[in-house]
């Protein structure tokens, strides 16, 4: 199954670092959060990724390029027979495809650029700036026991993020503004989706979580997996520091490797 990661957006919270970098490729622990992310779903058995690239995205493409080197001890023999041997290989059994979906293209328009790579077949999307320790096996059973187009994980938190009504049965109902008076529950990402969500998708001004998230809600087609362990995304210069404390810790939550 392929895992799709959205890493296209401009990072405008982070501009201490994204006017440098996309803000999947700002590093935690020396890796940027995208391979954390990465890691995370390559433990549970996924291993083939679809990064949806828009700003700055060559610089993704050359991360990836010079992974298997940077990841290894290298002798570079500069004599007049130049060799370049590699020894104690130490990489990732990862298939990557890299797709330049547009610098302002929106967040459906990203993943609509990308359906010639997914064909007809169930995967999964999340966002290429928060870490989780939700179990994606669980996740993935739960969305098929309940056979509907979408399952997004939610978690329960103080956060200005848009708030989800879900009901008894765990369906998504509808989308509302964000408060901070109560804990509710918002949208982690880490989703599951069937192919039919591409259906939902027009141009790239279509906004996945309003035009298509919503609608699906409306129709009865979208449901919530109640995650309550760790979930953190990296917004802000803030959160990312505290990314950073909890990895020199020893005790990031979202370490399952």
């Amino acid at each position: 199954m392929k895992i799709v990661l959205l890493a296209g957006g401009l990072g405008t919270r982070i501009s201490e670092e994204s006017d440098y970098k996309p803000k999947p490729m700002i590093e935690i622990g020396g890796m940027p959060i995208l391979w954390h992310i990465m890691k995370g779903y390559s433990c549970y058995g996924f291993n083939e990724f679809i990064i949806c690239a828009g700003y700055k995205q060559h610089i993704i493409k050359e991360w990836f390029r010079d992974y298997f080197l940077n990841t290894s001890d290298v002798t570079f023999d500069l004599t007049d027979e130049y060799q370049m041997l590699v020894h104690d290989k130490r990489t990732e059994p990862w298939k990557v495809t890299v797709v330049d979906t547009g610098l302002y293209t929106m967040t459906g328009g990203r993943v609509k650029r990308i359906q010639k790579y997914i064909g007809d077949e169930t995967f999964m999307l999340t966002y290429g700036d928060g870490v989780c320790d939700v179990d994606i096996q669980e996740l993935l059973e739960f969305h098929k026991a309940n056979g509907k187009t979408a399952t997004l994980t939610s978690v329960v938190m103080q956060q200005q993020k848009g708030i989800l009504d879900i009901d008894e049965d765990h369906s998504v109902k509808a989308f509302r503004e964000k408060s901070l008076a109560d804990q509710e529950p918002i949208n982690a990402g880490y989703m599951v989706l069937e192919p039919a969500v591409f259906h939902y998708i027009d141009a790239d001004e279509t906004v996945f979580e309003k035009d298509v998230l919503e609608v699906l809600a409306s129709k009865g087609e979208l449901m919530s997996y109640s995650h309550n362990g760790f979930w953190q995304c990296m917004d802000t210069i803030r959160e990312k520091r505290l990314l950073e404390r909890l990895w020199a810790s020893g005790e990031a939550p979202w370490k399952k490797w």
